[in-house]
């Protein structure tokens, strides 16, 4: 995938490494950008994006939550976010808001 930010051109590979509950976006020098995640009751819990200081504000984290609320949508999951970039990311881009689920009350 390519991922045009700023006239940047960012090359990554997406994958779902179901072992250790997360996304991982390999990035052109070998380094990774992940997005963990849980489940509850049948639905995805977004805990976490960590993406490598050298590609932060170029689109990789973007790219991966994309990616990943994609699969959501693909699979029919309802999404429960706790991570704060995700949370942001689906602020702006509502076109995935039919995917999130409250987060459960304690």
């Amino acid at each position: 995938m390519i991922v045009i930010n700023n006239f940047q051109i960012i090359s990554m590979e997406f994958r779902n490494n179901k072992k250790e509950f997360r996304f991982e976006a390999v990035l052109e020098d070998g380094a990774y950008a992940t997005l963990t995640y849980r489940w509850l009751k049948g639905n995805m819990v977004i805990m976490q994006t960590l993406v490598p200081a050298a590609y932060r504000g170029k689109g990789a984290g973007s790219a991966l939550a994309a990616h990943v609320l994609g699969y959501a949508r693909e699979q029919h999951l309802k999404v429960i976010i706790y991570c704060p970039f995700t949370e942001m990311y689906v602020k702006e881009h509502p076109e995935y808001n039919d995917l999130i689920l409250e987060k459960p009350k304690r």
